[in-house]
């Protein structure tokens, strides 16, 4: 996992081929005026857009998760925003099966740590990390990329 600005992006560039073009769009967009929804801006990143309340650590526990063909890149733009977190090498009680189809696999451990992403900010979540997201009493707007491996 690695947490940071998007002033600092370029420093992650080397760890993933699509990692740059990721950066890059959202650099080269207005992210506030994003409209929520779904694209799939190439063979190897979609974007999700979503506004919407937080939800208290209990329902978003109910989602921890992680994935094993795609790297998220989570960027707060308007929050702040809490995530719980655990390695996945630690976690011990599977929540059903992995869905191939919506490369999740669900998990009834409790997490390690929470930390918080306030606007401009953003984390990055490989396969390894265990992660429930959308923690907050107000509103929250966030970008997540899914990144192929």
């Amino acid at each position: 996992m690695i947490v940071d600005s998007l002033n600092n992006a370029a420093k992650y560039y080397g760890l993933h081929p699509a990692f740059e073009k990721a950066f890059q769009f959202l650099k080269e967009n207005d992210l506030a005026n994003l409209a929520d929804g779904v694209t799939q801006y190439s063979d190897d990143l979609k974007i999700i857009v979503n506004s919407g309340n937080g939800n208290s650590k209990e329902q978003s526990l109910v989602h921890f998760e992680c994935h094993d063909k795609n790297i998220d890149i989570q960027v707060c733009v308007a929050g702040p925003e809490t995530y719980a977190w655990k390695p996945r090498e630690k976690c011990v009680s599977p929540n059903g099966d992995y869905s191939d189809e919506k490369d999740v696999r669900f998990f009834f451990d409790k997490p390690d740590m929470f930390f918080e992403l306030n606007p401009g900010q953003f984390t990055i979540l490989f396969p390894e990390d265990v992660h429930a997201a959308m923690i907050s009493n107000g509103k929250i707007k966030k970008i997540v990329i899914k990144v192929k491996i």
